[in-house]
């Protein structure tokens, strides 16, 4: 690759700090084009993987939710099913519905907030929103999203855009941009109208109000949010017979007749901002965007563990092999190469692998299964204050791994689980992924099918799946409600959990697909101390940011950047939409420990009822 000339660090509005290096051939007047592949680096380390060692593996989800304060429930769950395959536990049904609404609302939450809060603002021009004319965008708003009422409909709506006008000009009058600072406000780039703009700022700000309502469900489920509590075996929890309103004084958990009332208004909430405004939205940004479905494109292979698991669907649970029985879960594991759209092939576990070859670790370059893999921190990039600071590919230069899937580098995320879900054809969520791409994408949008494979596409098959998840969260709710009297646990799960001796295996592999994509987490459990003999994770923006592997061939993020046009190459605007479109998070993807390698909390953990003997 040629000197850099594009060189975004830190790339904002992200989860973690991650640096993207390119060169784009100048055209003469100011752009350029971006020939070879970019260079995707992230510049922080973790280390959960060390902190993990020699821990009672019941307790790993405690620890790997703190892996990220984004991604938390499915990190914490993800462990637990490592644990579970490895102690050879099943889940009841009352568990797999919770697990499956507590992913589902933070599918929900997180997909709607990347939207609004972190991508939008890359298709929104926040300062071009005050040249708007409030009466206009009233009309647009009717249009665009007829069923929603703004601010809940306590103002006549022309009244309620001029108050959010009001308020951005207040912003901008004060030099107090806040959160829309630093932005490439006014760039030619930008092709939305100013009450489409001024719309789009409205809905970030209803979403903002809209996001604490959601996570409500994760702390009657789960005690709190972020970070809620999780169990091996089943779900920490158990209908109460208070209710009423949860004290002290009269006993009794959140998880009663008005915790269930509260959970079932979150789910109905996700669903109505969902259809009402996130849908048509979206539709909105692509219609004007259209172009963007030619950029972004990676190599073309998918991969997805599997998510959502229908109790009345998988044939055999998951201890004895249910991965392998695509049927079973909303989103099918499976893989698709090379952009054979309409092939859905079996996932295979054990080749799964990551190497270290242009990642800043000792270990293997050519690549090792993460059962026997390690996270030994090697720095040998340049100093990191240097006035000179810039990365070279081919050399180490990210602390993120390369993980590979026979040997190939794979896209995950929303847009691999539509493709798999259109692909497999089977389930009532299939037709409805077939009905919203026909509706939508080749129908109102005129796209090919093929085009999905891009930056738009992305957006859209995160709208797409969210939608189909807003869904089916009533469906699962549904039939917990009819079943909450059942068992949250198995009744062998205390007598396996407090007796080690009857662990049947020491190894454990546990799959969850978080809203960025598959997320596996690998454990090893000492036969004689029964504790943690290695812990390794491979996780969605791994897959994604990671860097060349020993081969020299690319990751997603870096093949996505090849072909685009810059109107500006030092507001590389157009970057930013790609690498945002795989909504990062570079926290997640690196593996805390100090620069000495030691572990930077010592967390002692005690449960009485617990006995290795």
């Amino acid at each position: 690759m040629a000197t850099p000339n594009v060189i975004i660090d830190p790339v904002t509005r992200i989860e973690g700090h991650l640096r993207i290096q390119a060169y784009a051939i100048p055209d003469g007047k100011g752009g350029g084009t971006i020939k070879d592949p970019g260079l995707s680096a992230s510049t922080m380390v973790r280390g959960v993987e060390q902190i993990l060692k020699g821990r009672d593996p019941r307790d790993a989800w405690a620890f790997t939710q703190r892996i990220c304060g984004v991604c938390t429930v499915v990190h914490g769950l993800t462990s637990v099913r490592a644990v579970e395959n490895a102690i050879g536990i099943k889940v009841s049904k009352n568990a797999d519905y919770i697990r499956n609404m507590m992913i589902g609302a933070q599918y929900v939450h997180d997909h709607v907030m990347h939207f609004y809060h972190l991508h939008a603002l890359d298709w929104v021009d926040v300062v071009s929103a005050l040249k708007a004319i409030p009466a206009n965008t009233a009309s647009l708003s009717a249009k665009n999203n007829p069923n929603y009422k703004p601010n809940n409909g306590k103002l006549p709506d022309a009244i309620y855009f001029q108050n959010v006008l009001d308020r951005l000009n207040g912003l901008v009058n004060r030099g107090q941009l806040g959160l829309f600072a630093n932005g490439y406000w006014g760039h030619s780039a930008y092709k939305l109208s100013p009450e489409e703009n001024l719309l789009l700022v409205s809905h970030y700000l209803e979403a903002l109000g809209w996001a604490r309502e959601v996570v409500k469900l994760h702390t009657i489920f789960g005690g709190k949010d972020p970070h809620p509590n999780l169990v091996v075996g089943g779900m920490p929890c158990t209908l109460s017979s208070n209710t009423g309103p949860v004290s002290e004084d009269k006993g009794g958990t959140s998880l009663n007749t008005a915790g269930l009332a509260i959970i079932k208004k979150s789910v109905d909430t996700m669903k109505t901002f969902v259809d009402q405004v996130y849908l048509p939205d979206v539709v909105l940004v692509a219609t004007k965007y259209k172009e963007w479905a030619d950029y972004g494109a990676t190599e073309g292979n998918f991969l997805c563990f599997g998510e959502f698991p229908d109790p009345a669907l998988v044939k055999k649970e998951f201890v004895d092999g249910a991965i392998d029985y695509p049927a079973g879960y909303v989103f099918p594991p499976g893989v698709i190469w090379a952009n054979n759209l309409n092939g859905l092939f079996p996932f295979d576990e054990s080749k799964v692998t990551e190497n270290v070859a242009h990642a800043w670790y000792s270990g293997s370059d050519a690549g090792a299964h993460p059962s026997v893999g390690s996270t030994v921190l090697n720095y040998t990039g340049p100093a990191p204050d240097s006035a000179s600071y810039m990365l070279d590919e081919s050399k180490r230069y990210s602390w993120i791994k390369s993980p590979r899937y026979n040997g190939q580098p794979m896209e995950v995320g929303p847009l691999a689980h539509i493709l798999m879900m259109h692909a497999r054809n089977t389930l009532d969520t299939d037709k409805q992924v077939r009905t919203g791409v026909a509706q939508y994408w080749t129908g109102a949008l005129k796209l090919g099918f093929d085009q999905l494979n891009s930056t738009l596409g992305r957006i859209f098959c995160r709208m797409l799946e969210t939608k189909i998840i807003a869904d089916q969260m009533a469906n699962w709710y549904q039939r917990y409600e009819a079943n909450k009297a059942g068992a949250y646990w198995n009744p062998n799960t205390f007598t396996r959990l407090t007796q080690p001796k009857s662990w049947p295996k020491s190894v454990g592999f546990g799959f969850t697909e978080a809203p960025r994509g598959a997320l596996g987490h690998w454990v090893k459990i000492n036969p004689t101390t029964y504790m943690i003999d290695n812990y390794q994770c491979i996780v969605a923006s791994q897959w994604n940011a990671g860097p060349r592997d020993a081969k020299g061939i690319e990751g997603p993020y870096e093949h996505a950047l090849v072909g685009h046009v810059l109107a500006d190459v030092k507001k590389p605007l157009e970057v930013l939409r790609t690498i945002h479109s795989f909504d990062p998070c570079i926290g997640c993807a690196v593996h805390i420990v100090d620069s000495e390698g030691q572990p930077l909390v010592q967390v002692e953990v005690n449960h009485s009822y617990r006995s290795l003997s």
